[in-house]
């Protein structure tokens, strides 16, 4: 028999949303750093040890590619990896399974477009990613409008599906896709896709301070953020996160040990990441 009615303890769940929001609350004076690095790239094996190399290195949370052979918003870099991680055989349940083995140590936040999701139906794909202990999701090519089945589905299962916004998005919209944000905004820092260029503080903090007001989840930074200097400055522009992705995947492609030359940098990036 089963203990009385009275006696029993409720089962604490804990969410993906829940996931991250302890990852950002932990980080008190400082910003979250949330590396990027590509699923299967240079191989799944490989993939793997870095994304532990950035979990030992001070990685908050983890970006974690599908790779996919029409990345929208992906600059040539993570173009190149995504293509050679696909010719390698990369599948999505390979990067699941890199999602599951990394999910013990820090929230993974799944990134891949739109149709492969839609390929697992909605529910399909949360139901498989919650499996495997993804916390978040991002899709950079879902558009508000277009998002109720999959963010309804990722919502079923525990996922939070975080959007993305842009210098260019209008106040009105903003304050649309704040209201339905989970786990954080990712707010791109410049117009255009992934890769390292120069930033511009004063133009950076002008954006977060726009995105803060729609928010009611933590502001994430990403694309264009390469080094420690930037990333120092997006934490002092008042990001609560830094994103930083070509970077790390040019490190691994051209690295002896792509693991332990992806860890240094990420050490670097969080040392400097003190608001």
């Amino acid at each position: 028999m089963g203990r009385p009615a009275r006696d029993r303890v409720p089962a604490v769940v804990t969410t993906g949303h829940d996931n991250i929001a302890t990852a950002f609350a932990a980080r008190t004076g400082r910003a979250a750093l949330m590396p990027y690095l590509m699923g299967g790239f240079p191989s799944m094996e490989t993939s793997l040890r870095i994304g532990l190399a950035c979990a030992d290195n001070g990685a908050d949370l983890v970006e974690l590619g599908v790779p996919y052979s029409d990345p929208l918003a992906d600059g040539p870099v993570i173009h190149a990896a995504g293509t050679a991680a696909l010719r390698s055989g990369a599948t999505l349940d390979g990067v699941l399974g890199v999602a599951e083995q990394l999910s013990g140590r820090l929230p993974v936040v799944l990134m891949g477009y739109v149709n492969l999701v839609l390929a697992r139906t909605p529910d399909g794909f949360a139901r498989t990613a919650a499996a495997a202990g993804v916390s978040g999701l991002i899709v950079p090519d879902l558009p508000l409008e277009e998002a109720p089945e999959i963010s309804e589905a990722c919502a079923a299962h525990g996922i939070a599906l975080v959007p993305l916004v842009a210098p260019t998005t209008p106040d009105e919209r903003l304050r649309a896709i704040g209201a339905r944000a989970r786990g954080f905004l990712y707010t791109v820092s410049v117009v255009g896709t992934t890769g390292e260029r120069e930033s511009d503080e004063d133009a950076m903090r002008t954006l977060l301070a726009r995105v803060r007001e729609h928010a009611d989840v933590p502001v994430a930074i990403g694309f264009g953020i390469s080094t420690p200097a930037q990333a120092a400055a997006a934490a002092a522009a008042g990001a609560d996160g830094v994103i930083v992705g070509t970077r790390l995947v040019r490190a691994a492609a051209e690295a002896a040990d792509p693991a332990a030359a992806v860890g240094e940098l990420v050490r670097a990036l969080a040392e400097g990441l003190i608001r």
